[in-house]
């Protein structure tokens, strides 16, 4: 009876006793990535940056104020261009700027003055979008940095191979592998975030130049208008 009863105890006991897992850190494993992680690391920090000063950016200049062409149309009908051009500058965006060109250039041919507003409006785009060939350059050049990090792995894995000779075991190899698979990880992470937030940031310009575009011409029918 006492030997039944230790037999049966012995399972449970085995039982209660679990193994202990190695867990890795995030950090961890960015270490073992090596020198790569960090250019990666740098480039993600640079991708958000840009991403969320853009964004900010972007977003202010999208905004369509639609009290401040009102106003604009009917200092213009009241011959009031000095108190437009005033209400232009104090507003200080994309759209203010280019129509502040249009009404400097009142008086001359009106291809002339529809030039000077599409040249505005081109150099306005051309701000709102600094930086974002840099966030594109990220989206491609993560994965690349990644791959490079593979090979540089793998190469690491196999030169360790030939100096083990024979004696070849698993926490031999266990760092080039390491980095190799790491490096990968990280590029691909950066280079789908820097995706996303290249195209999102290039949405928001679309919706900048449509907003430009319909104000240009609103402008330019506030001009046909007397002649009508």
């Amino acid at each position: 009876m006492e030997l039944s009863h230790f037999l049966l105890q012995v399972p449970v006991a085995e039982a209660v006793a679990e193994p202990t897992e190695l867990r890795m850190s995030l950090w961890n494993m960015a270490v073992q990535g090596g020198w790569i992680m960090l250019i990666l690391a740098i480039a993600s920090v640079i991708a958000v940056y840009i991403f969320v000063e853009r964004f900010i950016t972007i977003n202010r200049a999208a905004q369509n104020d639609n009290l401040f062409m009102d106003t604009i149309r009917n200092y213009m009908k009241e011959g009031k261009l000095d108190e437009a051009k005033v209400l232009c500058q104090r507003t200080a965006t994309p759209l203010s700027r280019m129509i502040e060109k249009g009404i400097s250039r009142i008086g001359k041919p009106l291809n002339d003055i529809q030039t000077a507003i599409e040249n505005v409006g081109n150099l306005e785009v051309g701000n709102l979008e600094k930086g974002v060939a840099l966030l594109a350059m990220i989206s491609g050049a993560g994965p690349m940095l990644g791959f490079l990090g593979t090979v540089i792995g793998m190469i690491r894995a196999f030169y360790d191979m030939s100096m083990a000779g024979n004696n070849i075991d698993i926490e031999l190899l266990s760092t080039g592998i390491y980095q190799a698979m790491v490096t990968t990880v990280g590029g691909l992470i950066v280079g789908i975030i820097a995706f996303i937030f290249y195209n999102i940031l290039v949405a928001q310009i679309d919706k900048v130049v449509n907003l430009l575009e319909s104000k240009s011409i609103e402008f330019m029918d506030v001009l046909n208008e007397p002649a009508k």
